[in-house]
């Protein structure tokens, strides 16, 4: 009898608690969750110009691009210069801004086109992005 309650006692003994380790694996997760910053990009490779004055722009909600061939994208999707307005609004707020990524090869033109489709679609706040040059 005693020999039976021995053996009862190292296979209890011998089985691993997992609750702690999954607690401190969840409390891991929530903290890299909320840690984490979310980058927003355009979806295009873009060789953005050079400016000493560039200053970074965190609250831009819409990325527009504009790439050295003349191809306009939208938040990762190409769209066409002459709806790039539109488009734009439906995803902007109140709060939020757009920034415009012209490749440093892109025309003038097309830039100033973008820009005067995005103010006649209502959109207010506007930048170009640059990379800022080391002085």
């Amino acid at each position: 009898m005693r020999r039976r309650r021995l053996q009862m006692d190292t296979n209890d003994a011998s089985e691993v608690n997992l609750t702690p380790m999954l607690d401190v694996v969840f409390i891991m997760l929530i903290f890299f969750i909320v840690t984490t910053s979310f980058i927003k990009e355009s979806g295009v490779e873009i060789q953005r110009p050079q400016s000493s004055a560039a200053t970074p722009r965190p609250d831009a909600q819409v990325m527009v691009a504009l790439t050295a061939e003349g191809a306009v994208w939208v938040d990762g999707q190409p769209v066409d210069a002459h709806r790039v307005g539109a488009e734009v609004a439906a995803l902007v707020s109140e709060q939020g801004g757009v920034v415009i990524q012209a490749d440093r090869e892109s025309t003038t033109g097309l830039l100033v086109e973008v820009m005067d489709r995005l103010r006649e679609a209502g959109v207010e706040d506007v930048a170009v992005a640059a990379t800022r040059s080391g002085s």
